[in-house]
C-alpha cells in the first residue's frame, strides 16, 4: 500500500513543485519571510488559495478581507470531504480525520479512482502516502521557491505572476467544456468585480468576496435546469 500509494501520487508531486515554487517565489516578493510563505503551505495547503491571498497582502488588503475570501474560495473542501468520508467508511475512524486534512482538487480527484483501496488491509496507508507525497511536494516547492526570490531578479519574479491566471484558467476550462453555463458564472463573477473596484471604488479584497459569493450563487439558478 505504502509503494502504491506514492506511485499515484507521483505525478501529483510532478504537478505541484513547478506552482509551488511559483507561489514561494510570488510570496517572497509580495514581503512574506522565508518562514511566513512556508508555514502557509503547511497549514493552508490550497494553492489556488495561496495565491489569491498573497495577490491581495501584495496590494495591502486588510486581513478580514484575506481571510473571508480564501474561506470561500475553500469551501468546496466541505463538500469534497464530505463525498471522500462516505467512500472511506470501512477506514477507521481515527483516520479520516488527518485523511480529510490532506485533501485537495488533485488529491480528492485521485483518490476518487481508487475507492477499493478503502476496503482492503492497510488500505488508510494508501490514501496517507498518496496525501503525504503531495502535501510534501507543495511543502518542498514553497520552500524553494522563497529561497529563489531572494535570489532571480524581481522583474524575473514578477513575470511569475502568471502562474495564478494560469492556475484557475486550467481548473476553469475543462469544467466549461462539459457545462457551458460555468463560463456565465465566471464572467458574472469577473463582472462584479471590476463593477465593485472601478464603479464603487470598493477595496479589491471585498471586491473579491462579493464577486466570489455573488457569481457563486448565481449557479444556483443557472444551473438547476441541468441539474434536474
Amino acid at each position: 500500500m505504502f509503494r502504491q500509494g506514492f506511485l499515484v501520487g507521483f505525478p501529483i508531486m510532478i504537478g505541484y513543485l513547478p506552482v509551488a515554487v511559483a507561489y514561494g517565489v510570488l510570496a517572497k516578493q509580495a514581503g512574506l519571510s522565508l518562514f511566513e510563505l512556508t508555514t502557509m503551505s503547511v497549514l493552508v495547503f490550497a494553492g489556488a488559495s495561496q495565491f489569491m491571498a498573497v495577490n491581495m497582502i501584495a496590494v495591502g488588503t486588510g486581513m478580514l478581507e484575506i481571510v473571508i475570501a480564501v474561506f470561500i474560495l475553500n469551501f468546496r473542501h466541505f463538500v469534497m470531504s464530505l463525498s471522500f468520508m462516505n467512500r472511506m467508511r470501512p477506514v477507521h475512524l481515527k483516520w479520516k480525520a488527518p485523511l480529510a486534512l490532506g485533501l485537495t482538487d488533485e488529491t480528492f480527484a485521485v483518490s476518487s479512482l481508487h475507492p477499493e483501496k478503502a476496503a482492503k488491509k492497510q488500505g488508510s496507508l494508501f490514501y496517507v502516502i498518496l496525501f503525504l507525497t503531495a502535501y510534501i511536494a507543495w511543502i518542498g516547492g514553497s520552500f524553494l521557491g522563497g529561497i529563489l526570490g531572494e535570489i532571480i531578479p524581481e522583474r524575473l519574479s514578477q513575470s511569475m505572476g502568471i502562474a495564478l491566471y494560469a492556475m484557475f484558467i486550467g481548473l476553469l476550462v475543462p469544467a466549461v467544456k462539459k457545462q457551458w453555463r460555468l463560463a456565465l458564472i465566471a464572467l458574472m463573477a469577473m463582472l462584479i468585480n471590476v463593477i465593485c473596484l472601478e464603479g464603487i471604488h470598493m477595496s479589491s479584497g471585498w471586491a473579491i468576496v462579493l464577486g466570489t459569493v455573488i457569481g457563486g450563487a448565481s449557479g444556483v439558478f443557472l444551473l438547476k435546469e441541468d441539474d434536474a
